[in-house]
């Protein structure tokens, strides 16, 4: 093959000899992130809203990076089926609606099947799936590899006679022994191949058009496999589209270093880290929330006189982010705060007011009214401060401010 001259870094092997303890750390740290991420439990609601919020991201990230310029509210307005764009930005919908199908398709196959050797077949599928109904040049055919020559930027992809036979060994490549003894957790191999097959399809660009979406498509799978969980399978895309100038420098020093995949490997495992990290944060918000609604029900919610659940339903409806609403508001925070309190004198509500203040439910300040949810972190274990990782204890802390 012509490539073998042309592009020598496109080798098919893969060293991790040099790689740094940093690396590995990393690597356990994303292992044990995702572990916790798949075990939390939440309100059927908050998971489904949650998962919504994180694939209308993944989705957006990776047609981001190739131009998309929705918002992430419009992207997930489109996640949820609610999209009104006008005809001019339908298309910008379409890229999206085009990645919720091959992911979803893909979430699908794992949760039936688990593990299966990738096939150039399956490639062609993701990316028919990508360009379906999109406007594309004439020498693109969606599924179909391209049948010329492919410049982008700088980067001059290989021969369209290789094309296939570099397909073919990537796919031999994915499926051999390198990605399940990498090391001796299956997760941490299925991080490592996920990035690698995205540098590879990267550099092989099989297709007309929709290589880049193609290869973080197949970075999602991989993840999926490996048992990362779905909200998570996406956050490599965010990463790639929150530093894009420097993705596609680690892409292109990753060819011109002669193919040394290490630098890459790094940008892209410290990102994911930090992306889980993000995450985590909003999965323990709503952990600390549901647990500050218990409490509230644990104290008031058998009592069954009607001001005691009026008291009840008013701090459920106080929102547990630190903020002080007057009076005033307190009886606008829901329609059902105002019917509740429609009929009743204003001490009626200062009344209810002080006796929350005296459960120790709320705090007071300058005549205003906030929800007393840090109560919750006393129920934390009792720990010397610095003892628990710097960033949970971060998190405690600025979960109700």
């Amino acid at each position: 093959m012509r490539t073998e001259t042309t592009h020598p870094w496109i080798s098919f092997r893969l060293n991790l000899q040099k790689a740094s303890p940093k690396l590995w750390q990393l690597l356990g740290e994303a292992k044990s992130k995702c572990q916790h991420l798949a075990g939390v439990p939440l309100k059927p609601a908050i998971a489904k809203n949650m998962h919504a919020i994180y694939l209308a991201r993944g989705a957006l990230a990776t047609t981001a990076i190739e131009g998309n310029t929705l918002s992430e509210k419009e992207a997930l307005k489109v996640v949820k089926g609610k999209s009104n764009l006008p005809k001019s930005q339908k298309y910008l919908a379409k890229e999206i609606e085009n990645i919720l199908t091959v992911t979803n398709d893909i979430m699908d196959e794992v949760e039936k099947r688990g593990d299966k050797d990738i096939s150039s077949d399956d490639i062609k599928k993701y990316n028919g799936f990508i360009l379906d109904g999109l406007a594309v040049e004439d020498h693109v055919v969606p599924g179909k590899y391209r049948d010329c020559g492919i410049e982008v930027s700088t980067y001059i992809g290989p021969t369209q006679e290789d094309v296939t036979k570099l397909v073919e060994d990537f796919c031999a490549w994915m499926n051999g022994q390198t990605f399940k003894v990498t090391s001796d957790d299956p997760l941490i191999n299925a991080i490592i191949k996920a990035i690698v097959a995205h540098i590879y399809m990267a550099w092989i660009h099989p297709f007309g058009d929709g290589n880049g979406r193609t290869s973080r498509i197949l970075e999602f799978r991989f993840l999926m496999e490996g048992g990362v969980p779905s909200p998570a399978a996406h956050l490599l895309s965010n990463h790639y589209n929150k530093t894009r100038t420097e993705y596609y420098k680690r892409l292109e020093g990753a060819s011109k270093n002669g193919g040394d995949l290490l630098p890459f490997l790094g940008y892209a495992i410290e990102g994911f880290v930090d992306e889980l990290r993000e995450q985590l944060k909003d999965v323990k918000k709503q952990q600390w929330e549901v647990a500050w609604q218990n409490y509230i029900h644990e104290v008031l919610g058998d009592k069954k006189n009607a001001s005691i659940q009026r008291q009840l339903r008013l701090l459920l409806a106080l929102p547990p982010n630190n903020e002080y609403y007057s009076k005033a508001e307190l009886v606008e925070l829901s329609p059902q705060i105002a019917r509740l309190y429609a009929n009743k004198t204003t001490k009626t509500l200062s009344r209810d007011v002080n006796n929350l203040k005296k459960l120790g439910l709320i705090k007071i300040e300058d005549g205003k009214i906030s929800a007393k949810a840090e109560i919750i972190l006393s129920f934390l274990p009792r720990s010397k401060r610095g003892v628990l990782p710097a960033s949970f204890e971060d998190d405690a802390e600025e979960s109700f401010k």
